[in-house]
């Protein structure tokens, strides 16, 4: 990575640091503990953090006691062509409070592909489920047994709809709101709203990017008149392209 490319990305991380301060704050209050952008080296990771660059959990609240909190963590690169940001690695961890075990927790590795890169992970027992992660004598049921040690539900990569259509931190604020009745500022739903028609809208760019056929056919259909390029972009081999990925 060049000093250039260093440097803005170092922007775009910042601005995106800006957008969830914005939207948490718009979401939960403006007590939220403010997103900053810190160089890692070929990354920049984007949290709540202090000035002792110590990562902050955010506080949520029912009735105005301090019942959970979220850790929220990103780490932003260059795509593949240096051209748009991405997310390298994403974490958003539910937490009840007073307690180190997480709920819930979502999240994202750009390389994954199996497990897959986009997965849930939720925190609890069945005991059915302890006996299916123990039942077969190969993939992930037989390395479980190897480890001679009872599975845990939790970690269980669910999937949560792919690279390009994996729910935002917006969806897990929705999720909180709907399920546990948290309290949120005035003008929330609005806030919400415009930021997750913005990471639909990006999220969909990214997918044309990965199928524009299938998008100019569409188009078409619906009317618009696409032309083709006089010189082809290069395109990845089908099993690189992240929206097929699981």
């Amino acid at each position: 990575m060049t000093a250039e490319e260093a440097k803005a990305l170092d922007e775009l991380a910042a601005g995106f640091a800006d957008q969830l301060t914005a939207l948490t704050r718009g979401v939960l209050g403006e007590d939220i503990p403010r997103f900053h952008a810190i160089n890692r080296g070929p990354k920049v990771q984007v949290s709540p953090i202090d000035s002792s660059e110590v990562v902050q959990r955010i506080p949520i609240r029912i009735s105005g006691e301090e019942r959970l909190s979220l850790g929220v963590r990103y780490f932003c690169c260059w795509d593949g062509s240096s051209t748009f940001m991405a997310t390298d690695l994403a974490d958003v961890h539910v937490f009840y409070a007073g307690v180190p075990d997480p709920l819930v927790r979502f999240e994202y590795v750009r390389s994954n592909n199996d497990p897959p890169g986009a997965h849930l992970h939720v925190h609890a027992h069945r005991d059915e489920m302890a006996y299916l992660l123990r039942l077969a004598d190969k993939g992930r049921p037989k390395q479980g047994l190897k480890r001679d040690r009872l599975p845990r539900l939790a970690e269980m990569h669910l999937p949560v709809g792919g690279h390009r259509m994996r729910p935002a931190l917006e969806d897990v604020l929705l999720f909180l709101v709907r399920e546990f009745a948290i309290d949120t500022a005035d003008g929330w739903k609005a806030v919400i709203n415009e930021h997750l028609r913005t990471w639909r809208l990006m999220q969909l760019k990214a997918a044309v990017r990965d199928a524009p056929d299938s998008a100019a056919r569409v188009l078409r259909a619906l009317g618009y008149t696409v032309v083709e390029p006089s010189v082809p972009a290069a395109r990845q081999a089908p099993e690189e392209v992240k929206l097929f990925w699981p």
